[in-house]
């Protein structure tokens, strides 16, 4: 199992023989940032699953669906915020056969999708987030779903984000995950680690990728250094760079 960090909160996994990519989109689409990460040849006969947890430029980019000429097996799945008519497609020049290939999901509902079972959790900004078991291996990734708390914004508003996402994590509070893609944002600053820590104290994921952290890799550290749970410890994933490859056994 390999899983390839291309930039934010966007992960490539591969599998024997499925192909996932998690929110992906051009480098160049946010404003005063430089993402470098960029998707690398695959194995065309596999099957390959395109996730977007929601329309944000730094979650979603229609050219991804260019990816639909050079792969045949593909499938998108797209948060139902993502979704798009055959006008606007057409505009954009894709043939209404890409129609075929696309499934909108909303929040709190499960998708089988040829080979592959998806569930979705309400996020506490936009979209979902996306439980996927491919190949019997259980993936995790939260798209904008995180325990945002926000200096400024008053306690009314930093309490029904806490219980919001208090209440998505207890519905996957029993299931295991092998992989993990979590967000830890530094704009967050020492907020940043309520959603986080959350997370690893309750859901069971043996590799936890931090994400959506803006180029600032600083905070996993910073985070790792708070606890001196061994356990807690073995299971963050230690990111340094874009276009980053880690590998794993089964």
């Amino acid at each position: 199992m390999k899983v390839t960090f291309l930039h934010h909160s966007s992960f490539l996994v591969e599998l024997a023989h499925t192909i996932l990519l998690f929110d992906y989109f051009a480098g160049d689409r946010i404003n005063g940032f430089h993402f470098t990460g960029t998707i690398p040849p695959l194995d065309k006969e596999k099957d390959f699953y395109v996730f977007a947890s929601h329309k944000h430029q730094d979650h979603f980019d229609l050219d991804n669906l260019k990816l639909a000429a050079q792969y045949p097996n593909i499938h998108f799945v797209f948060s139902k915020d993502c979704k798009m008519s055959r006008n606007y497609l057409a505009r954009h020049g894709y043939q209404e056969e890409i129609m075929d290939k696309i499934t909108y999901a909303a929040a709190g509902k499960r998708y089988e999708i040829h080979n592959i079972d998806v569930h979705t959790l309400a996020s506490t900004d936009a979209g979902v987030a996306f439980c996927v078991k491919a190949e019997d291996i259980g993936i995790y990734h939260a798209g904008d779903l995180n325990w945002w708390h926000w200096e400024g914004v008053g306690d009314l508003v930093n309490g029904r984000m806490a219980r919001d996402f208090k209440r998505e994590m207890r519905r996957i509070e029993n299931e295991h995950f092998r992989l993990a893609f979590v967000p830890l944002d530094p704009r967050q600053e020492s907020d940043a680690y309520k959603g986080f820590g959350y997370f690893m104290q309750h859901i069971e994921a043996d590799h936890v990728f931090p994400m959506h952290m803006w180029q600032d890799y600083s905070m996993i550290q910073a985070y790792k250094k708070r606890t001196d749970n061994d356990y807690f410890l073995s299971r963050i994933v230690d990111i340094t760079k874009e276009n980053e490859v880690f590998e794993f056994d089964g």
